[in-house]
C-alpha cells in the first residue's frame, strides 16, 4: 500500500489533531485497513450490513455511533462529533447512506462547523478488486495481495459558524477535491 499524505494532515495526526477523512460510500472496504492508521471514529448504519461493518470497524480499533439519515441521524450526528472530543479522526462517507452516488450531503459540513474540524479528501486504487454491481455506491472488496494507492487531497478549512452547511458550493468543492484524490491515487498506483 502507499499512501500519500499533505504536510498539513502529517502534522495535525502528529499533533492529535482531529480530522475529517472524507471518502465516497463505495470505498468504505478498501479504506477499512487504515482504521487504526488514523485512529478513526464513525457512523455505521442500523441495519444488518451496517451492524457487520460495525463489529469489523471495532474489531479494527475504531470507535462507532449508530445512524443514519433515515433512521437516529441526529443521535449519530451528536455521537460523532463527541467522538472527536476524545482524539478520535471522523471517517464520513459523504454519499451515504442511500445514495445517489456521487452526491455529497451536508453532514460532513454540519459537523465541520460545530467542531471547527478541516477535511480531508480521500482517493482511492486498487490493482484489482471484486466489484459489488447492484450495489448503488459500487462497492469493492480489494482482492488479497492487490496493490493499492491512497491519496488524501486538502486542507478544506473547518466551516465558520455564520457558513451554511447545505450551501451547494461547499458540496461541489467537496466533490471536486474527492474525484482530485482519485485521480492522483491512480497517478500515485502508476508511479510504483
Amino acid at each position: 500500500m502507499r499512501i500519500y499524505e499533505p504536510k498539513e494532515m502529517q502534522l495535525a495526526l502528529k499533533e492529535n489533531k482531529s480530522v475529517i477523512c472524507a471518502h465516497w460510500h463505495g470505498d468504505e472496504l478498501g479504506l477499512i485497513q487504515l482504521v487504526h492508521r488514523y485512529h478513526i471514529g464513525t457512523i455505521t448504519s442500523t441495519s444488518k450490513d451496517g451492524e457487520l461493518m460495525n463489529f469489523v470497524l471495532k474489531r479494527l480499533g475504531a470507535t462507532t455511533t449508530r445512524g443514519s439519515s433515515t433512521r437516529g441521524g441526529v443521535g449519530a450526528l451528536k455521537g460523532i462529533i463527541d467522538l472527536c472530543k476524545t482524539g478520535r479522526n471522523l471517517s464520513f462517507a459523504v454519499d451515504g447512506p442511500k445514495g445517489p452516488i456521487y452526491e455529497v450531503k451536508p453532514g460532513v459540513f454540519e459537523v465541520s462547523r460545530v467542531r471547527a474540524l478541516d477535511i480531508y479528501c480521500c482517493g482511492i486504487y486498487f490493482e484489482s478488486a471484486w466489484r459489488f454491481p447492484r450495489s448503488w455506491n459500487q462497492t469493492y472488496f480489494p482482492k488479497p495481495f492487490a496493490k493499492i494507492a491512497v491519496s488524501w487531497v486538502g486542507p478544506i478549512p473547518g466551516l465558520a459558524r455564520d457558513q451554511d452547511p447545505r450551501d451547494p458550493e461547499l458540496a461541489e468543492n467537496l466533490k471536486n477535491q474527492l474525484f482530485a484524490a482519485r485521480h492522483d491515487a491512480v497517478k500515485l498506483f502508476a508511479d510504483t
